[in-house]
């Protein structure tokens, strides 16, 4: 699926589904091999057969300008490492075309949408679950899920009376702009609406790749130590405001908030924090207030 990061080949494409929808089989795949009007160089066997090892050595500097920058390998592999340096700006190119395409959508239906980024176990789906309850009443929200698999957290979402789309990766480590397109076909959202996107966890390769969000959201828990930041810097880079869940646990970690803080800061001195607990509520009532300004403006 993803040829910059090399998480994989899903050849049956992306399943998009609703809760209680049965799964058919799909005209629109999508991996990196497109059939609608756009202009690509990429094939999909072309990327996957010869050239998918090579995608270990590169080192990615993302933020969400997707600059690259990349040693090159001996002579030997110099027109190899040429083809794939091309397939992967190829890759990116497409998603950034097709995430300007989703925000012209969401511009002109005055969608406000939010792409939710984090490791997997940080309570995002918790922290989701818990807003769309308390702020129903005051906005219209939809949900797109992504994850490798299952439709639980699509069901979690269901189970509130949310509109919904489960994106299942298969083996791809992250969302895509074409995928998040082809959700939105199925959502049909109304008018000056909440679309939440929640992306599959990882804090590395979602990085890369623009939903074409208004805001894009790290959440980070208590219980993952404070040097998140300075270890996945794209990630934390690129988003435009930092979640600290789960403090009700912090007095049982060893972990330093304003630390963490620190860290994040120094990697991008523009981020926006909220310490929360997703569980008891505590903190709550100021991200739905940011939440809520936002869809004002």
């Amino acid at each position: 699926m993803c040829g910059t990061c090399g998480c994989g080949n899903n050849e049956k494409g992306p399943k998009i589904l609703m809760p209680g929808e049965h799964e058919h089989s799909h005209d629109h795949h999508h991996d990196h091999e497109h059939d609608h009007e756009h202009d690509h160089t990429h094939g999909h066997d072309h990327l996957h057969g010869h050239h998918h090892h090579e995608h270990g050595h590169h080192h990615h500097d993302h933020g969400h300008g997707h600059t690259h920058s990349h040693e090159p390998h001996v002579h030997e592999h110099e027109h190899h490492q040429h083809t794939v340096l091309t397939i992967e700006k190829n890759i990116l190119q497409h998603n950034d075309k097709m995430a300007a395409r989703n925000r012209g959508y969401f511009d002109a239906k005055n969608i406000f949408v939010l792409n939710l980024v984090s490791s997997p176990g940080s309570g995002k789906t918790t922290l989701l679950e818990k807003t769309l309850a308390d702020l129903r009443e005051q906005h219209s929200f939809y949900v797109i899920e992504g994850d490798q698999q299952t439709m639980n957290d699509a069901n979690r979402i269901n189970a509130l009376n949310i509109p919904v789309v489960q994106i299942n990766t298969g083996k791809g480590c992250h969302l895509e702009s074409d995928m998040v397109y082809n959700a939105l076909k199925k959502l049909e959202i109304k008018d000056n609406a909440v679309l939440f996107i929640e992306n599959v966890g990882n804090l590395v390769c979602p990085s890369m790749f623009d939903l074409g969000e208004d805001k894009r959201v790290v959440i980070i828990s208590t219980t993952e130590g404070e040097d998140k930041p300075i270890k996945y810097p794209d990630m934390f880079h690129s988003a435009d405001l930092c979640i600290i869940n789960k403090i009700d646990l912090l007095p049982y970690v060893n972990t330093n908030i304003e630390k963490l803080k620190q860290y994040a800061l120094q990697i991008n001195p523009k981020l926006l924090f909220f310490e929360l607990s997703a569980t008891t509520g505590e903190g709550m009532k100021q991200w739905y207030a940011w939440l809520s300004e936002q869809k004002k403006n």
